[in-house]
């Protein structure tokens, strides 16, 4: 897997719990690839409230660059919810974010972390 993958994951929940199948976006560096066990990854939701923030990036489905990631629905792409997870609970690679959606998605994690 590589940054900018869109998969398919089993995401804990915030409270510990085992959490459910969902979206998400590899945003480790490619240069972890292999080296160890785990992926950060950025969630996915279908809830769009929050499409305009600039820690989160908008997918719309309907462009090229939208389809491309494999999701079914718009969604955004929320770099305020991070986490970690093995490698082997990756169920599936469903698409990738196009180079300019990786830059935005820089974008996106800079305003979420507060770099410059």
């Amino acid at each position: 897997m590589n940054r900018g993958d869109v998969v398919l994951v089993r995401f804990p929940h915030p409270s510990g719990l085992r959490g459910k199948k969902r979206p998400a976006v590899v945003v480790q560096s490619d240069a972890y690839a292999g080296t160890i066990g785990t992926f950060v990854v950025a969630e996915v939701t279908k809830n769009l409230t929050m499409a305009k923030d600039p820690a989160c990036l908008f997918i719309d489905t309907a462009t090229v660059e939208g389809k491309a990631t494999g999701l079914m629905r718009d969604s955004v792409v929320s770099c305020l919810v991070l986490v970690t997870v093995y490698a082997d609970t990756v169920a599936q690679v469903l698409g990738t974010l196009s180079p300019t959606m990786k830059q935005r998605l820089n974008d996106c994690l800079k305003a979420a972390l507060g770099l410059p």
